[in-house]
């Protein structure tokens, strides 16, 4: 099972994500929560406001234990931005990966754009990715392997352990990312036989029905 972070930020939008694949996911509020988890994710939201609640609720420790554990760990933008070891003036949150970060590198919101790339670690085909107010990954270091480079910045990074992209795949049609990650976590996601890389029957409105679990 993969566990979404529920503290603030695209919580369903990922569970449907997972769901689609065959995966089951569940919201992760409290440590017991994070207990025998194959991976967990950390949505987009505000990093700043996760980061505070992480702590109010006394989760990181729990986060960090099941991590050396050998839980794996996704961070979309403000995710990746919790999980980096170094943020660009700032304390970092967790620090699971050697990455310099940069929050809000692109401007304001008014800056947000999408795009397509072929990532090709992750699907052959050009994928759809939706930066909003995103931050850029400056530096890996070593044992982090970028995976996809954009200008003068890297917008996909990974170790044997930790993924982290500064864009939303879950925001999207796009289950590729999802795939590639339950996969990282020793997982066995439906196949692209099954369902595409870019699912044709989604829309951006098929989370509601997980409305059970956004009332939770």
């Amino acid at each position: 099972m993969i566990g979404v972070l529920d503290l603030q930020g695209g919580v369903v939008e990922h569970i449907d994500h997972l769901e689609r694949l065959g995966i089951p996911g569940k919201p992760v509020k409290e440590r017991d929560d994070l207990k025998n988890l194959a991976g967990l994710i950390i949505p987009g939201g505000e990093s700043t406001c996760i980061s505070r609640l992480i702590h109010i609720f006394g989760i990181k420790d729990a986060i960090i234990r099941e991590f050396k554990r050998g839980m794996k760990i996704w961070g979309t933008c403000a995710g990746a931005i919790l999980l980096a070891k170094t943020v660009v003036g700032e304390s970092p949150c967790l620090g699971l990966i050697d990455l310099d970060i940069e929050r809000n590198s692109f401007g304001s919101q008014l800056d947000s754009f999408a795009c397509e790339a072929v990532i090709l670690p992750i699907s052959p085909d050009p994928i759809p990715l939706i930066f909003i107010r995103a931050p850029k990954i400056l530096r890996v270091g070593p044992g982090v392997k970028a995976l996809f480079q954009m200008d003068d910045y890297i917008a996909a990074a990974e170790s044997p352990e930790v993924l982290a992209t500064i864009f939303h795949p879950e925001l999207t049609g796009c289950v590729a990312f999802h795939r590639y990650f339950a996969r990282k976590c020793g997982l066995d996601p439906l196949d692209e036989s099954s369902i595409p890389d870019v699912d044709a029957a989604w829309n951006n409105k098929s989370w509601t029905r997980l409305a059970r679990i956004a009332r939770a």
